[in-house]
């Protein structure tokens, strides 16, 4: 066995927790039953490790092997990586009757015809989604097996989701995706999360959607003629008026989970008073960035604790609708930023 191929099992092994390593070493089928067996997963993981190596180097393990052990792991772990979604545009008349084996031999025959050392591995998940791993290399050096490239590409749908791309490659894999997909183009929509699951939910709108029926209006405070009954009523009422404004406005289910959200100002300098900044041919520029675990949960949370200020501005209430979570706020008004496909 190769040093390269034991390096890359050793990386690939020491990623996956200890409560998964027996599911998913029997789903990659590489190991005997008796090898499996022979395992004992009570052990230190150093001691276990070490026996996993040394049955895969009995079983003769080649980097193809430890290729698709790498993509059961990051199917089973997709949040571990951070994703940014695409979507192709300008489909062909039989675009989303898509023949598996079809679409596998353009990808591969186009970037191998593009790019000399590439390595490409692809699996076609139960939730009909086309897993790609990409590995990069060169016309002179071999793959990059630690860091490549993983495509999701959910099929019947214009989306695709992408991770570790650099802008080396974009043009490759845009090429190659648009040929087997039979599309005209691909673009990033400024969607990017870890939660793959949450990306899909958004652009697919599969969550609870919040339908308002009329304009939001902000919260008075309200003169209780009946003041004798205390503050705890008042207050009581108060916190039932946010949590009905926080349901209008995000829904009543449970929300796709998002870590961030991006405002990007571009816009002239106004003010008469200040001169210098107000004739720079340049427009201003800042940046504004939200972080939390699951962002929108956190912003419903701010609402309904009258934390955050009633409505919410629709900046921040249209991002489920929108599927957006970057944006570039010019004096054209909010939008996203131009890129180039990937």
């Amino acid at each position: 066995m190769e040093d390269s191929v034991i390096t890359f099992l050793e990386k690939t092994l020491q990623r996956i927790p200890s409560s998964s390593l027996k599911s998913i070493l029997s789903e990659w089928g590489f190991l005997s039953a008796e090898q499996l067996q022979d395992l004992h997963f009570q052990q230190s993981k150093h001691i276990l490790h070490n026996k996993v190596l040394a049955f895969c180097e009995e079983n003769g393990v080649r980097i193809r092997h430890v290729i698709q052990l790498d993509m059961i792991y990051n199917h089973e772990y997709p949040n571990k990586r951070n994703w940014s979604v695409y979507q192709f545009s300008g489909q062909e008349d039989d675009a989303l009757v898509l023949n598996m084996t079809e679409f596998s031999q353009k990808f591969k025959v186009n970037l191998k015809d593009l790019l000399r050392h590439v390595s490409i591995g692809m699996k076609k998940c139960e939730d009909d989604a086309v897993w790609i791993r990409v590995a990069w290399g060169d016309n002179f050096t071999k793959p990059n097996q630690f860091k490549p490239t993983y495509v999701v590409y959910q099929l019947q749908t214009p989306y695709v989701f992408i991770s570790n791309l650099n802008v080396k490659h974009r043009p490759l894999l845009s090429q190659a995706l648009v040929i087997a997909t039979k599309h005209d183009e691909i673009k990033e929509i400024q969607l990017r999360g870890r939660c793959l699951k949450s990306l899909k939910d958004l652009v697919l709108r599969r969550y609870k959607q919040s339908f308002q029926t009329h304009q939001l209006k902000p919260l008075q405070e309200r003169n209780s003629p009946e003041r004798d009954q205390g503050i705890v009523h008042e207050h009581a009422k108060r916190l039932a008026d946010l949590k009905e404004v926080a349901t209008q406005t995000f829904g009543d289910g449970p929300l796709p989970k998002l870590e961030t959200a991006v405002f990007k100002l571009e816009t002239k300098f106004k003010d008469p008073e200040n001169r210098i900044l107000t004739n720079r041919p340049e427009p201003f520029r800042c940046a504004v960035k939200f972080s939390s675990p699951s962002f929108l949960e956190s912003l419903k949370s701010l609402v309904t604790l009258g934390i955050a200020s009633a409505p919410v501005s629709p900046l921040l209430s249209s991002i489920p609708q929108k599927a957006r979570n970057h944006f570039v706020i010019s004096e054209r008004g909010p939008g996203v930023p131009s890129t180039p496909a990937p």
